[in-house]
């Protein structure tokens, strides 16, 4: 009787937690800045992790685990790499704009 129980508990949370997924895809995709794309995409891979760990409970499969670790580090890398990225084209826009603001004051001053 009580595994039965646990394995719909686990199915409810495997469903919500894809439930938030979803809304955390949409949150990536039309977020209104690049903060809020960055955080959407890290709060995607901790919530595949919690998916990942939940199958392994459900399922009792121990290498899941395994699994779930190697995605933590992956996702963690990713989301490093998109903040040095975003960080590299956020400089550059601002370079450009002072660049652009100290061509237009000298031929202003002639």
């Amino acid at each position: 009787m009580i595994p039965t129980i646990l394995h719909y508990i686990y199915i409810i949370v495997l469903i919500i937690l894809a439930l938030m997924l979803v809304a955390c895809l949409f949150r990536a995709v039309r977020g209104p800045r690049v903060a809020d794309r960055l955080m959407s995409v890290n709060m995607m891979g901790t919530m595949v992790m919690v998916m990942i760990s939940v199958l392994a409970l459900m399922l009792n499969e121990g290498y899941l685990v395994d699994v779930c670790l190697i995605y933590a580090m992956i996702s963690f890398l990713a989301v490093v790499v998109l903040s040095k990225v975003y960080i590299g084209i956020y400089e550059e826009k601002r370079k450009e704009a002072e660049d652009t603001e100290e061509g237009g004051m000298s031929d202003g001053n002639l």
